[in-house]
């Protein structure tokens, strides 16, 4: 028995998780799961079944889409977060992440029943309203990969790789103006820890410890790839982290400047160095001001 499985359906996921969620004969608390970044509560329970359901729409409960040639891939997780045990001195289970996907194929209609007809195709949608398709993933070493949902010691480089999919639209140059962990989604929690700041400096690789940095050149316009040294928040036991990141484009033949680049810092140097562009744009860098859109 497969203690989670997951349907996708033309709009929506529907996750079903049995609370014997190791197979160890321990039910986990249903108020210790949630699902997707923005930890959304469940929807349903059986109780004969012991299971819990959660029914979400493919872009809710801060769910991320990677555009494929092929398919269109919404990822989200399954948060199981344990509450403290009734002797805070101890830890009786630890927290766990479970991945999830949905593939649909883009140039396909989503489901296999007959199109109503006021049901567009959903490839047609999509053409129509010229949506961006923004992502952002973990890679493997030599970033032919994407890196499995596995865990990162100290020491180690998470390869960073972000994405727009540009399908019928003018060619778009991706920047990446932010990114901020933290040990729950978003960006407002405390602790937090800013990685990129003041529209695309990667401020991280400013510290004496760390070579975090973008990497160029770029694959493409249309993706960015940075590297950062692993870290943990001091003081805090917990071994998950959330980066969130604000991404945007620009058309690809417009001129870098001091609010849209990706400047990294080079310490052989003592200088910011940009991807791509005039080294002036990244001046601001060092000033923390970079003035505002």
């Amino acid at each position: 028995r497969n203690p989670v499985t997951v349907q996708c359906q033309e709009a929506q996921l529907v996750v079903t998780v049995h609370r014997d969620l190791f197979g160890t004969g321990r039910l986990v608390s249903v108020a210790d799961l949630t699902l997707g970044p923005a930890a959304c509560k469940h929807s349903a329970l059986n109780h004969a079944l012991h299971t819990v359901i959660f029914t979400a729409g493919l872009h809710e409960c801060g769910s991320t889409v990677q555009v494929t040639p092929d398919s269109l891939i919404y990822r989200t997780l399954l948060n199981y977060d344990p509450s403290p045990a009734s002797n805070p001195v101890i830890i009786r289970s630890n927290p766990a992440v479970i991945p999830i996907e949905c593939h649909y194929p883009r140039r396909e209609n989503v489901s296999s029943n007959a199109i109503r007809p006021t049901w567009a195709p959903f490839s047609s949608t999509l053409s129509a309203e010229e949506k961006l398709m923004f992502s952002l993933r973990l890679m493997n070493d030599d970033w032919s990969a994407e890196r499995p949902f596995t865990g990162f010691h100290l020491g180690d480089v998470l390869n960073i790789q972000a994405e727009v999919g540009t399908e019928s639209h003018v060619p778009l140059r991706l920047f990446v103006d932010s990114c901020v962990a933290a040990l729950s989604p978003g960006t407002d929690s405390s602790p937090h820890y800013t990685i990129i700041d003041f529209n695309g400096c990667l401020v991280d690789g400013r510290s004496d410890d760390t070579s975090s940095a973008f990497i160029a050149p770029r694959p493409r316009e249309d993706m960015l790839r940075f590297r950062i040294d692993v870290f943990r928040f001091a003081g805090d036991t917990r071994n998950l982290i959330y980066i969130t990141c604000h991404l945007k484009v620009t058309p690809a033949d417009q001129t870098p400047d001091s609010l849209n680049k990706a400047c990294s810092f080079n310490k052989a140097r003592n200088t910011w160095a940009p991807v791509e562009g005039t080294r002036d744009i990244c001046s601001c860098c060092e000033m923390g001001n970079c003035g505002s859109p």
